[in-house]
Protein backbone atom coordinates (compact mmCIF):
# COMPACT_ATOMS: atom_id res chain seq x y z
CA UNK A 1 0.00 0.00 0.00
CA UNK A 2 1.34 3.38 -0.51
CA UNK A 3 0.54 6.48 1.30
CA UNK A 4 0.80 10.17 0.10
CA UNK A 5 2.72 12.77 2.39
CA UNK A 6 1.42 16.12 0.72
CA UNK A 7 2.70 19.45 1.47
CA UNK A 8 0.23 21.85 2.09
CA UNK A 9 2.60 25.49 2.11
CA UNK A 10 1.20 27.19 -1.02
CA UNK A 11 4.37 29.06 -1.04
CA UNK A 12 7.12 28.96 -3.92
CA UNK A 13 10.23 26.50 -2.03
CA UNK A 14 13.24 26.48 -4.30
CA UNK A 15 14.23 23.30 -1.69
CA UNK A 16 11.96 21.15 -2.99
CA UNK A 17 9.63 20.43 -6.53
CA UNK A 18 6.48 18.51 -7.34
CA UNK A 19 7.20 14.83 -7.77
CA UNK A 20 6.17 15.02 -11.54
CA UNK A 21 8.40 18.10 -12.34
CA UNK A 22 11.20 18.08 -15.15
CA UNK A 23 13.92 18.47 -12.21
CA UNK A 24 13.04 14.78 -10.92
CA UNK A 25 13.60 13.19 -14.04
CA UNK A 26 16.60 14.80 -15.56
CA UNK A 27 18.78 15.63 -12.07
CA UNK A 28 17.48 12.76 -9.74
CA UNK A 29 17.58 10.44 -12.60
CA UNK A 30 21.47 10.85 -13.24
CA UNK A 31 22.57 9.97 -9.49
CA UNK A 32 19.56 7.00 -8.80
CA UNK A 33 18.99 5.86 -12.39
CA UNK A 34 16.07 5.62 -14.88
CA UNK A 35 14.39 2.48 -12.96
CA UNK A 36 14.24 4.13 -9.50
CA UNK A 37 12.63 7.57 -10.88
CA UNK A 38 10.31 5.15 -12.93
CA UNK A 39 9.79 3.81 -9.46
CA UNK A 40 9.01 6.95 -7.44
CA UNK A 41 6.85 8.14 -10.04
CA UNK A 42 4.69 5.15 -9.67
CA UNK A 43 4.37 5.38 -6.57
CA UNK A 44 3.76 8.81 -6.35
CA UNK A 45 0.86 8.14 -8.78
CA UNK A 46 -0.59 5.50 -6.94
CA UNK A 47 -0.48 7.35 -3.69
CA UNK A 48 -2.24 9.73 -5.16
CA UNK A 49 -4.99 7.41 -6.61
CA UNK A 50 -4.97 5.62 -3.17
CA UNK A 51 -3.61 2.32 -5.34
CA UNK A 52 -1.19 -0.20 -4.37
CA UNK A 53 1.12 -1.38 -6.32
CA UNK A 54 3.58 -4.88 -6.34
CA UNK A 55 6.80 -4.02 -4.13
CA UNK A 56 8.89 -1.74 -6.73
CA UNK A 57 12.56 -3.29 -7.79
CA UNK A 58 14.06 -0.02 -6.53
CA UNK A 59 12.43 0.17 -3.57
CA UNK A 60 15.64 0.04 -1.32
CA UNK A 61 17.30 2.76 -3.15
CA UNK A 62 14.36 5.05 -2.84
CA UNK A 63 14.50 4.61 1.23
CA UNK A 64 17.87 5.02 1.02
CA UNK A 65 17.65 8.34 -0.70
CA UNK A 66 15.24 9.61 1.94
CA UNK A 67 12.57 9.79 -1.04
CA UNK A 68 10.06 7.83 -0.15
CA UNK A 69 9.41 6.20 3.72
CA UNK A 70 9.06 2.94 5.17
CA UNK A 71 9.43 -0.18 2.58
CA UNK A 72 10.11 -2.60 5.44
CA UNK A 73 6.68 -3.59 5.93
CA UNK A 74 3.51 -3.21 3.65
CA UNK A 75 2.96 0.96 3.31
CA UNK A 76 5.13 2.95 1.76
CA UNK A 77 5.14 6.44 2.18
CA UNK A 78 5.79 9.11 -0.26
CA UNK A 79 5.64 12.75 -0.81
CA UNK A 80 4.15 14.78 -3.72
CA UNK A 81 7.53 16.75 -3.64
CA UNK A 82 10.85 15.94 -3.96
CA UNK A 83 13.72 17.18 -2.61
CA UNK A 84 16.72 19.56 -4.96
CA UNK A 85 19.56 17.43 -4.84
CA UNK A 86 21.94 17.96 -2.02
CA UNK A 87 25.58 18.49 -2.53
CA UNK A 88 27.35 15.63 -2.03
CA UNK A 89 24.84 14.19 -4.86
CA UNK A 90 25.53 17.08 -6.89
CA UNK A 91 29.17 16.50 -6.86
CA UNK A 92 29.03 12.94 -8.58
CA UNK A 93 27.60 14.96 -11.49
CA UNK A 94 29.34 15.43 -14.85
CA UNK A 95 30.39 18.82 -15.04
CA UNK A 96 27.74 20.05 -17.55
CA UNK A 97 24.98 18.60 -15.78
CA UNK A 98 25.90 20.56 -12.49
CA UNK A 99 26.17 23.66 -14.33
CA UNK A 100 22.53 22.90 -15.94
CA UNK A 101 21.16 22.49 -12.54
CA UNK A 102 23.03 25.73 -11.32
CA UNK A 103 21.25 27.40 -14.28
CA UNK A 104 18.05 25.46 -13.27
CA UNK A 105 17.99 26.58 -9.63
CA UNK A 106 18.88 30.10 -10.45
CA UNK A 107 16.00 30.24 -12.46
CA UNK A 108 13.46 29.51 -10.04
CA UNK A 109 14.82 32.01 -7.03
Amino acid sequence: MTRRRSHNDSRADVSDVAVTDGYVRRFWTAVLGPGAVADLLRLAAAAEGGRSLPRPVHLDVLVRSGLVGGGTGSVVIVSDRVPLLPRHLLATLPPGLRRSHDEWVTSMV
